[in-house]
């Protein structure tokens, strides 16, 4: 089996899918603007071929080292990469290619947030109002039909990046002035916990694997005040999220694929919202959440996905597992010797993020489990507190 795997030298914590993708004897063909001697050794061992390019952005040179794999390999069974980035390049290579998965139309319906409220509509998911504003007037006409706050964001993208939270006048006008050009998605804004229900399908399009994250802060305010992020997945899934979650993945009809759904728990009501759909893994380290949180390998499991159509592994919940972040620049109260001196036996990895990620993930990541909430929460409020 031959698999063309775009970007595979990051996020650095994605080289895992190459290898379990490798462990199972598939020829894994990766793209990348990396050279080729840059590369880890572990994952030039995990790479049948490595096919340089200037610019990953430049589809004609994606294009011509698809052509080569195929001439050089023959068939080309897949095309991956698990990033938002990439869905439209793997989508085109699909097409341009004639290889199994999502194509441009059904890739734009997950990219876009305006289409992915179409589909959760279609299956009764719980949504807020929404529209696409390309006119002051119509922005004008939400807002007095929903009142403020209102959240704004790009149809296309990911996270908080150019979103606004518009709760006045003045917001409306810094909104319409500063707005990059691209179509904006506005919703009422909800003050609500972000949560999530993450997983895999298979083959067939079953769900084998999910977890649940809960999102201390918003991504919003990671941006806006410069907060720092913490998040962990729970060891007992809420049930309406389970339900909810089931009958959403079963709509996009996703198959051989990681999803990504991300719900809003209305604080005041309790009520939960579906908020937006990905075909990808959960961003940032969450991989590496869930295989401390219940002790198996994802990365791996994903691959026999891919080469058998199994789950292998039996997993149980065992932890909560949280990424804990700390952004440079700040005064902390406690270094990492005392962090480590104090939760040593619980902080699972240690790492500096990309600085592409930094804006929103932190600087810096303590991976840390526990199978007691309370204790992450100590760890959080330890290794955030600032002097």
């Amino acid at each position: 089996m031959n698999i063309i795997y775009l970007s595979p030298a990051f996020p650095p914590n994605f080289q895992a899918f190459c290898r379990g993708l490798a462990n199972r004897g598939i020829n894994v063909l990766g793209i990348g603007e990396d050279y080729y001697d840059s590369l880890s050794p572990d994952l030039k061992g995990s790479l049948a071929e490595y096919y340089r390019v200037d610019s990953l952005e430049d589809y004609e040179q994606v294009y011509r080292a698809c052509g080569h794999f195929i001439h050089r390999w023959g068939r080309i069974e897949r095309v991956e990469s698990h990033n938002e980035h990439w869905m439209l390049h793997e989508a085109r290579i699909r097409e341009d290619f004639n290889i199994q998965g999502p194509n441009v139309e059904q890739t734009l319906r997950i990219k876009r947030k305006s289409e992915m409220k179409k589909i959760f509509q279609a299956c009764k998911a719980p949504v807020v109002d929404g529209e696409i504003i390309r006119s002051r007037e119509a922005l004008n006409k939400f807002i007095k039909k929903h009142g403020y706050p209102v959240f704004a964001k790009p149809d296309i993208g990911v996270g908080a990046m150019s979103a606004y939270k518009i709760e006045n006048e003045k917001d409306l006008e810094h909104f319409w002035n500063t707005r990059p050009e691209c179509d904006y998605f506005v919703e009422p804004y909800i003050d609500g916990q972000l949560l999530t229900f993450d997983g895999i399908c298979d083959q067939n399009g079953e769900i084998v694997f999910y977890s649940s994250l809960f999102s201390v802060n918003g991504a919003y305010d990671l941006v806006a005040y410069n907060e720092d992020l913490s998040f962990y997945l729970v060891r007992d899934i809420p049930e309406d999220a389970v339900k909810i979650g089931k009958k959403v993945v079963k709509e996009f009809d996703f198959k051989a694929k990681f999803f990504h759904l991300e719900f809003l728990r209305d604080r005041k009501t309790d009520k939960l919202y579906v908020l937006e759909m990905n075909c990808r893994p959960p961003g940032g380290y969450t991989v590496d959440l869930m295989n401390f949180s219940a002790d198996v390998n994802v990365y791996q499991e994903w691959a026999n996905i891919v080469a058998e159509n199994k789950f292998i592994a039996d997993y149980e919940r065992k932890y909560f597992a949280a990424h804990i972040s700390r952004k440079w620049g700040k005064e902390y109260a406690h270094s990492h010797e005392e962090i480590m001196q104090k939760f040593g036996d619980k902080i699972a990895m240690h790492t500096n993020v990309p600085i592409v990620f930094a804006e929103v993930m932190g600087n810096i990541a303590y991976i840390a489990r526990s199978p007691e909430k309370n204790e992450i929460y100590e760890m959080i409020n330890f290794i955030q507190k600032t002097r």
